[in-house]
Formats: C-alpha cells, sequence, structure tokens
C-alpha cells in the first residue's frame, strides 16, 4: 500500500521560492562585498592591492573583480586556480614584483581579460603557450625584466585581438617577427631598450621597422648593440642594408629551388611545344580534308551540269 505524496501548498512554494531568493541575493552580495584585509575594494569591482608589500596574491578575492591591482609588491607566482575564479577579471596589473616563472595554465580561464602588466619583474622567457587562452587581450606590457632574453615566435599566435605590446627595455638579443606581423590588431610596438644584434638574424625584424615605422613608438631610441661597426645605429635604417649584405650569395636551398624551377619552365615548355604541334597537325588535316570535299563536291556537280543538258533538245540516235 502507498501512502499518497503531499502536495505543496501555494503557501508553502512560494515560502519556498522567497527563501532560494534570499539565499542567492546573500551569495551574490557576498561575492561582491567582501574584500581582502590588505586591499580597498569599490562598487565599481575594483580591487587596489597595491604597494602592501604582499609576498602572495590574496585568496580571498571577490569572485565578481573585474579590476586587479597588485603592482609593487613581492609576489613570486600566480596562483593558478584561484586567478582563474577571477572569470570576469578585464584588467590585471602585476607590474613591479618578483615573478619569475609564468605556467602555461596561468590566465588559461581569463578570456576576458584585455589589460596586462607584467613589467619590472624577473621573467626570463615567454613560452608559446602562456598567453594561448587571452583571445581578448588588446594590451600587453612585458618591459623592464632584466633576465627576459628568449620569446617563443608563437607567444602571441592566438592574440587576435593585441593592439599595443611593449617588450621594452629586457634582455632580448633576436626577434622573430613571423607571427607578430600576422596580428591584424596590432597598432603599437615598443623594442627599444635591448642589447639588439644587427645581423641577417635580425634582418626581418630591421626591414619590418623600416618599412612600417609608424607601429614603432620608440624608433629613435631602438639601437644596435653590434656588430662593432653597426653599434649605436637605429634598427630603422638597416632594413635595407641587411637585405642587401645577407643575399650576396646563393645556399644550396636557393641553388635546389633554381634548378627545380628551371625544370618545370623547361619540362611547361616542352610539353606546350608537343601539344602545339599535335594541334597544328590536326588543323591541317583537317583542313586538307574539308579542301578535299569542296573539290569533290564541284566535280559531281559539274558531270551533272553535263549530262542533263539542256531537256529540250530532242536525243539524238545513233
Amino acid at each position: 500500500m502507498f501512502l499518497p505524496i503531499p502536495v505543496p501548498g501555494a503557501n508553502t512554494l512560494l515560502r519556498n521560492c522567497l527563501v532560494i531568493f534570499t539565499v542567492l541575493v546573500a551569495l551574490a552580495a557576498a561575492m561582491t562585498s567582501w574584500c581582502p584585509v590588505s586591499c580597498i575594494c569599490n562598487d565599481q569591482l575594483v580591487v587596489h592591492c597595491s604597494g602592501q608589500g604582499l609576498a602572495d596574491v590574496p585568496l580571498d578575492l571577490p569572485l565578481a573583480t573585474r579590476q586587479l591591482l597588485l603592482s609593487d609588491n613581492k609576489i613570486t607566482e600566480l596562483p593558478t586556480v584561484q586567478l582563474n575564479y577571477l572569470s570576469d577579471l578585464v584588467y590585471l596589473d602585476c607590474s613591479n614584483n618578483s615573478l619569475y616563472h609564468l605556467s602555461k595554465t596561468t590566465f588559461i580561464n581569463l578570456k576576458k581579460l584585455a589589460y596586462l602588466d607584467l613589467s619590472f619583474n624577473k621573467l626570463v622567457q615567454v613560452d608559446d603557450r602562456m598567453f594561448v587562452a587571452l583571445a581578448s587581450l588588446v594590451v600587453l606590457r612585458l618591459t623592464d625584466n632584466p633576465g627576459l632574453d628568449q620569446m617563443h615566435v608563437d607567444a602571441f599566435a592566438e592574440n587576435s585581438a593585441l593592439q599595443v605590446l611593449d617588450i621594452s627595455r629586457n634582455n632580448l638579443t633576436l626577434l622573430n617577427i613571423t607571427t607578430l606581423i600576422t596580428l591584424p590588431a596590432l597598432r603599437s610596438i615598443g623594442v627599444s631598450g635591448n642589447p639588439w644584434e644587427c645581423e641577417c638574424s635580425n634582418e626581418d625584424l630591421c626591414l619590418w621597422m623600416q618599412v612600417e615605422d609608424y607601429k614603432f613608438q620608440d624608433d629613435e631610441s631602438t639601437l644596435c648593440r653590434g656588430p662593432a661597426p653597426l653599434s649605436g645605429m637605429r634598427l630603422s635604417e638597416l632594413g635595407l642594408k641587411l637585405r642587401v649584405d645577407c643575399h650576396q650569395g646563393l645556399d644550396s636551398w636557393d641553388y635546389l629551388f633554381l634548378l627545380t624551377v628551371g625544370f618545370l619552365i623547361f619540362s611547361g615548355g616542352t610539353v606546350s611545344a608537343w601539344v602545339m604541334g599535335v594541334v597544328m597537325l590536326l588543323y591541317e588535316r583537317w583542313e586538307n580534308k574539308q579542301e578535299n570535299e569542296e573539290g569533290d563536291e564541284e566535280e559531281g556537280s559539274g558531270g551533272e551540269k553535263q549530262g542533263n543538258g539542256d531537256l529540250n533538245k530532242p536525243i539524238q540516235q545513233v
């Protein structure tokens, strides 16, 4: 025997809805109201934790934070899990800290982040997957990291919204611009203050600066460290010079390319000549056939006229 299941009345349903609504409101208020002890939070979802001598990022940040200011502290690492709870974060300032390494998952959930400042830290390299999740990133500042001497060619391959990139005053001697020149929105880039080697390995960078100098905010102060004859010269002055100097001779790949092109041209010419000869031969035969058919038709019509003659004349008997 089954007992009847009691059906809640309208008052009970209303009371339950009010309880749920109250809990949700309390949670929403908690998400925006609590604030770390060492920080200042305002109604615009901005959390100021700058200049507090912090060694670590506060763990009790409001989940609805949109701007987080962590500059001028002693932070050595960004906590991946806690940071990625801030899915609405659009502005992150970590400048003037002691960051030396960023994991490939550090920013994995910050899809809305548009501004990132990592200047004045201790970073030594930029990996290919470091900023891959930052599809909305517009401004990236990576200046004044004295140990930063390596930057992967695909470091910014996924940052199609990037407009401003500043990598000034680091320890870069070489920059592969393959990915940078394909960024559709990039309009400003800073590269001054690095010990650039103006050799063939940096030919593309120098030529890019010469051709699109309007993108470089510090063209006048972007100088060569070496080699000695070029020391102190502007990179933007050496683009065409390096293009000429670095391509005076041919290497094995150049010879292979020329041989391949020559073979293709020869093969194409031979095939074209053969096809043309076949076409001309077929046309000549067709033309001769047409002439023969026309001659046969003329002979046939002449014989017909001669045989018929004048039908009114009487037939002569032999």
